[in-house]
């Protein structure tokens, strides 16, 4: 019975291969017709599938799954109804439609199977390096089909692509615009998504949706990949997630339709693909753009209110999800005290340490970061620009390189002092557990707040009214060796390959691939396959974490449950 079970699972699984084949590449009319078949077939069952759980179930499930069941089922039967040539029916049959019921039934299959105990020889950190490698490896054979490019792509550069993508980068060696179809942006798309969101989000979700069933253990290891500190709040916060992510990409993607020129962007079409790419891209910045030289582009360049529609997507997405889940909180908290004017529970500082931090380090570097760069480049990159356009163009170049990677200006064409300033801005990055990379600004803040608490002769890091774990200031100060130790061996084996590129260009390119920013001084495209892949793997431990690689690496290492008298170590 459990193999029979599982037969909707595999066949949903060959209609997604098949779905992949057929836009892959070029199709025969009689190759049409049986991949028709198979859709058909894989919604049939899954059809067969819902109604035989609740025939053979000896518990109801609880109310949500069995409203979602429903129609779930009613979708589906009007989804066959619709491929069986009902004329009631017709709507139903649209292609997209159909790609959407082999999808669902896909998901509603997997969160069935019994995958627990396959996982659990894997720790957190293993399980988010293995799902992570898996999808790139994925990601790079879809990107080899057929059908992605117009005149193909070598292995090396769709590895980098399928990186890039889902580890939120941006960096590019083929322009994404117009080497890519519409099928190949429309993979990266969802390679930026996933990589955005997080697969092990995604998947964790649905299984527990579906099936609102889960070992201790997997509440306990998704407690560590979402940065949750109860595991009560496990599954709320992934499904906050999911939300605060659909909703903002929805309502950014609105304001980036109206915020173009229709003279530009003439079909309806294209203008909500350009405003959907667009938002998805920023708020998860990844930095790809479907614009040959990003924002820079002649013909928004000047456009200031897409600029700043796109720049408060990426540094919404650069905050964290942990700041907006604690937002959250505080929203709910303060409407049920003052709003309602009902008696709750007390819950004790409700924007949390954590918090407070991201926000007052995210406020100084935005700020000093634009007035640094408008001082800089006043007569430089923004002399094309007039009154609030060099402000707003400033402080797009200052929010950009924490982690964002759009451009609104010649990075190639930045003066010294700005390049400084721009590597400086990608290497601390955004907030923890966000859509950013680099060190992220919590660790920069507790470095600089070690180094006051040092010279004001403290053996402890306080700040507002609450003392810093001494093991954060530990993974603090980990993470920033790590970063320099990891970039500065990326700068000496590139321009050890790369003779004819300059040092700057190239410390910049390991910066921003490290950080995941996806900023560059021209550089990446004229790299030898061997710079590219260490590039690759730049991006690769930039966007998960060098702490969290080792932490996997060492995994069966036990705690220590003893103590060797301690020293002093003179260190100045």
């Amino acid at each position: 019975m459990r193999y029979i079970k599982q037969i909707p699972f595999w066949f949903s699984l060959i209609a997604i291969m098949a779905v992949i084949y057929e836009y892959g590449f070029y199709q025969e009319t009689f190759s049409q017709r049986v991949l028709l078949g198979i859709y058909k077939s894989a919604i049939i069952l899954g059809l067969i599938s819902v109604i035989g759980r609740y025939i053979f179930l000896k518990e109801q499930p609880a109310i949500n799954i069995r409203v979602f069941d429903i129609l779930f089922a009613i979708f589906l039967g009007a989804l066959i109804a619709g491929t069986s040539g009902m004329e009631t029916m017709y709507f139903f049959n649209f292609t997209f439609l159909r790609y959407l019921g082999v999808f669902l039934v896909f998901l509603r299959e997997f969160s069935a199977l019994e995958s627990g105990p396959k996982i659990r020889f894997l720790s957190p950190a293993q399980l988010f390096v293995t799902s992570y490698f898996a999808i790139i490896l994925l990601g790079t054979g879809l990107l080899l089909l057929p059908n992605a490019t117009y005149s193909g792509i070598s292995f090396t550069d769709a590895l980098f692509t399928s990186t890039s993508a889902f580890c939120i980068t941006g960096l590019i060696v083929v322009d994404t615009g117009t080497y890519f179809t519409v099928f190949g942006q429309v993979i990266i798309l969802l390679l930026i998504q996933m990589g955005g969101i997080g697969i092990m989000t995604f998947s964790s979700f649905f299984v527990h949706f579906l099936t609102r069933s889960s070992t201790y253990g997997g509440q306990l290891m998704l407690k560590d990949m979402t940065n949750s500190e109860k595991i009560a709040e496990v599954f709320s916060t992934v499904k906050l997630i999911i939300f605060f992510t659909l909703i903002i990409e929805a309502v950014g993607a609105v304001f980036i339709y109206f915020s173009l020129d229709k003279e530009i962007i003439n079909s309806i079409e294209d203008r909500i693909y350009f405003s959907v790419f667009h938002s998805v891209s920023g708020f998860c910045n990844a930095g790809f753009t479907t614009l040959s030289e990003s924002l820079y582009d002649t013909a928004f360049r000047f456009n200031y209110s897409l600029h700043m529609i796109i720049a408060g997507l990426f540094i919404a997405g650069g905050l964290g999800f942990p700041l907006m889940y604690n937002f959250f909180k505080y929203l709910q908290h303060y409407m049920v005290n003052r709003l309602f004017k009902r008696r709750a529970l007390h819950v004790p500082r409700v924007i949390n340490i954590n918090t407070r931090i991201i926000l007052i380090t995210t406020i100084i570097l935005l700020a000093g970061g634009t007035f640094f760069f408008y001082i800089f480049e006043y007569q430089n990159t923004l002399a094309e620009h007039q009154g609030a356009g060099k402000i707003i163009s400033a402080f797009f170049g200052a929010a950009t390189p924490r982690s964002a990677g759009f451009n609104t200006i010649d990075t190639s064409a930045l003066g010294l002092p700005t390049l400084l300033l721009v590597m400086f801005l990608m290497w601390v990055g955004a907030g923890p557990a966000s859509t950013g990379g680099g060190i992220k600004v919590t660790a920069f803040a507790i470095a600089l707040m070690n180094v006051v608490s040092i010279a004001r002769g403290k053996d402890r890091i306080e700040f507002f009214g609450r003392e810093i774990f001494g093991e954060s200031v530990k993974k603090a100060f980990a993470v920033i060796l790590l970063s320099f130790l990891m970039m500065g061996l990326s700068v000496l084996l590139i321009t050890a390959l790369e003779e004819d590129k300059e040092l700057l260009a190239i410390a910049f390119e390991c910066f921003s691939a490290y950080s995941t920013v996806g900023l560059s001084m021209g550089i990446t495209g004229g790299l030898s396959d061997a710079s590219k892949l260490i590039i690759i793997g730049n991006m690769f431990t930039g966007r998960i974490g060098m702490l969290i690689i080792l932490m996997g690496l060492f995994r069966n290492v036990e705690h220590l449950n003893y103590r060797y008298p301690s020293e002093n170590v003179i260190i100045s």
